[in-house]
């Protein structure tokens, strides 16, 4: 079976992935969603290049609790691409894509290996859902209004027909919506 590929975030009432500042402080990280039971589903994480440098590397401090060291652990622990228009090669972490992302995501998704986690950010997310690339969106809705900030969707170049997989409540607030995509018109 083909790997699929999760677009997995947070996202505002209002449809934000970031606030204005590119801010995310209103995101909760709520045990009960059950990160890394999703972490364990995946081995493959994909990133933009801005994403990749404020959190490709990213190291928790002291303060942060177990379940964040937990989550980031697991995080480092996966296979990561950075697709950059000017970033080539590949560091001791990562490998870098710069073109051909069609071709070389399904290269990715035939391999064999578990699901793909599409981590972000903004550009990288509309360049896969306009390529059809996207096989599962799992928005975790937050109980806040932003006002402004990055939308989750810019310049989708047509309509998508989603199927609900999955709806589930928290006690936090967050409502989890996963679709499928079948790849129709």
């Amino acid at each position: 079976m083909k790997r699929r590929i999760i677009l997995d975030l947070a996202v505002s009432l209002d449809g934000f992935i970031e606030g204005k500042n590119g801010d995310i402080d209103w995101c909760i990280m709520d045990s009960e969603m059950g990160f890394i039971h999703f972490l364990n589903q995946i081995d493959t994480i994909l990133y933009g290049r801005k994403s990749y440098d404020l959190w490709g590397q990213f190291t928790p401090e002291i303060e942060h609790t177990d379940s964040e060291k937990e989550f980031w652990e697991l995080v480092h622990s996966k296979e990561k691409y950075v697709f950059s228009r000017t970033q080539k090669g590949t560091d001791h972490k990562a490998i870098f894509i710069n073109d051909h992302i069609l071709e070389e995501v399904n290269k990715l998704k035939n391999k064999p290996g578990k699901d793909i986690w599409l981590y972000g950010g903004a550009s990288l997310i509309t360049t896969f859902i306009n390529l059809g690339l996207v096989d599962e969106f799992r928005l975790s809705v937050h109980p806040v209004v932003l006002g402004e900030g990055k939308p989750l969707f810019v310049d989708i170049k047509k309509r998508l027909h989603l199927k609900m997989a999955h709806a589930r409540t928290f006690s936090s607030g967050v409502v989890q919506l996963i679709y499928h995509f079948d790849g129709n018109e």
